[in-house]
């Protein structure tokens, strides 16, 4: 993300076909907007404004699976473009597989072996792979399997054929934006604290609240397993009696935004997750899942180092 005064090497290409003009269209997806911030826009095939990131530096490499589907295929099945739309992003030496650009319409990958960028942005070309949104109601415990049997997400998407993992954990008197996929590793890296994902949650608290809360908070808490201190603190909505926050941090302790509230004087009442990272809960209804788009699953990707 830092600039440099002089462009990074480009890797070596694995070389081209002689044959198809050079084709241009469009594709690309555009998140929503929540609380006063933007998600970027994902743009592709042939938009001059797209942006054309540097592929890693690293040596080439004959990425070519006999066994494979095209990749083109997979590129147009991802969502990408047409068939013909991601032709011309290969010839353009738009797309690389394994950090290494390919500009041959003939190389063939096995999904889910390898990683593919467009214009620097991550594409999922795994069908196989699963990426939802779920709001989990409060009462639910985040679990797959409850000992005690109590209601828990297994309830809800227990049918799927798929191994769901859940990105973090809510706990059961906490609503909102919960992560699933069968994407174990990136389900792990998101989960890191190194890659300090941050996450949204709007409380209903005890109202008013004093002007210098959100500063004690920024500055640290010391709580019994030690400091902690929120990213971002704002006053939403504030009616007689109690007050609306919003509370945005990189912690995953265990109710760590309850016990900070409670800490400055103003216990939750109720407490929703609104965004993980890029990913945002929007109008979806308590108990509804939904698919990632593909803007959504590359910003995640992109967020995970990947």
């Amino acid at each position: 993300m830092s600039e440099h005064s002089r462009s990074p090497r480009q890797p070596k290409r694995s070389g081209s076909h002689s044959g198809r003009s050079d084709r241009r269209g469009q594709g690309g997806a555009r998140q929503g907007r929540h609380g006063g911030r933007r998600t970027g826009e994902t743009r592709f095939a042939g938009d001059a404004t797209a942006s054309r990131r540097p592929a890693p530096d690293r040596p080439g490499v004959d990425v070519h699976d006999p066994d494979g589907i095209r990749l083109q295929k997979l590129l147009a099945a991802a969502g990408v473009g047409s068939r013909r739309v991601c032709e011309g992003l290969i010839e353009q030496g738009r797309v690389t597989v394994d950090g290494n650009v390919v500009t041959e319409l003939g190389v063939r990958i096995k999904a889910g072996s390898h990683a593919v960028h467009v214009d620097g942005e991550r594409v999922n070309v795994d069908r196989d792979r699963v990426y939802l949104a779920f709001n989990k109601p409060a009462g639910v415990v985040t679990t797959m399997n409850d000992d005690l049997g109590r209601v828990s997400i297994a309830d809800y998407v227990g049918n799927r054929s798929e191994r769901l993992f859940h990105v973090g954990r809510l706990d059961a008197d906490t609503e909102g934006l919960l992560l699933l996929t069968n994407d174990g590793e990136l389900a792990h890296r998101l989960q890191h604290p190194s890659y300090g994902i941050l996450k949204t949650y709007l409380a209903t608290v005890p109202g008013p609240v004093a002007r210098d809360v959100g500063r004690r908070l920024r500055a640290g808490i010391e709580l019994e397993d030690g400091p902690v201190q929120v990213d971002s603190f704002r006053l939403v909505d504030s009616q007689p009696g109690k007050a609306l926050v919003e509370v945005i941090l990189h912690e995953g302790r265990k109710h760590v935004v309850r016990r900070l509230l409670e800490a400055v004087g103003h216990p939750v009442q109720d407490l929703v997750r609104t965004e993980v990272g890029p990913i945002r809960l929007g109008d979806l209804r308590p108990g509804r899942t939904r698919a990632l788009g593909r803007a959504e699953v590359a910003a995640l990707y992109q967020a995970a180092g990947r």
